[in-house]
């Protein structure tokens, strides 16, 4: 990462995971699994459903609903998210290919 000065304080460049440059675990995870909730988010609005019925359409509690709308996914699997998603009328698909790299990533891209 590119570190520079700027008014005193030091600032780095973005690797595009927040997760990784925060150095936290799973780091590739916790950043699908938040563009999943975000998504969600977005699709609740969309539709202008109230928790309550964002919860019974998604198949959840709907303090789980509150819980995704404030940003705590953490309790939530990668795969019940997508679920939730396609209750939700979003088709997701997964695209597989090889890496330049080693060691390859995990990487969500939304339409």
């Amino acid at each position: 990462m590119k570190k520079q000065i700027v008014e005193d304080l030091e600032v780095m460049e973005s690797s595009g995971n927040v997760f990784a440059d925060l150095e936290l675990p799973d780091a590739d995870k916790l950043k699908i699994k938040s563009g999943l909730a975000i998504e969600i988010n977005r699709a609740i609005r969309r539709l202008q459903l109230t928790q309550s019925e964002a919860a019974k359409r998604m198949g959840i509690s709907q303090p789980k609903v509150s819980a995704l709308m404030r940003g705590e996914f953490s309790n939530v699997s990668e795969r019940k998210l997508m679920d939730c998603l396609n209750r939700l009328g979003y088709d997701i698909e997964i695209k597989v290919k090889p890496t330049a790299a080693a060691t390859g990533h995990l990487m969500l891209a939304m339409a």
